[in-house]
């Protein structure tokens, strides 16, 4: 409750979502990423990838599960602002390296990115207006 009242307190840009709308997101998006990051691991278990195809959805995954804590439990907005970046650099870069290997899963990752993509603009705003 704590965290939610200091985020609610903080100068959010007009076209900042409502509140309700980012646990359908993430929601779909986590089915999005179970399925298609565990297809990545079986792959790599299976050694039909290499290691360093899988380097980028493991760290990808490690910098998403980070940011909540980073965000709401440090109420940290830089700390996530240079999260958040490094989940769209390692995204781009799992997209690149699995796109040769696996067509389907780089396109499943489309919806992810996209909100990612906003999130990080979100988040950068949203440092900016409360430093």
């Amino acid at each position: 409750m704590n965290a939610y009242n200091w985020y609610s307190q903080l100068i959010k840009p007009s076209w900042s979502p409502p509140a309700w709308l980012f646990g359908p997101v993430w929601t779909f998006l986590y089915v999005l990423i179970a399925i298609s990051f565990g297809k990545v691991f079986l792959m790599a278990w299976q050694k039909q990838i290499t290691f360093m195809i899988a380097l980028p959805f493991i760290l990808n995954l490690i910098f998403n599960f980070a940011f909540t804590p980073i965000q709401f439990g440090l109420k940290n907005n830089l700390l996530a602002s240079i999260d958040i970046l490094l989940i769209l650099a390692t995204l781009i870069w799992a997209i690149a390296v699995i796109w040769p290997q696996a067509r389907w899963i780089a396109y499943a990752q489309i919806p992810y990115l996209l909100w990612v993509s906003f999130a990080a603009i979100l988040q950068f705003t949203i440092t900016y207006l409360n430093k």
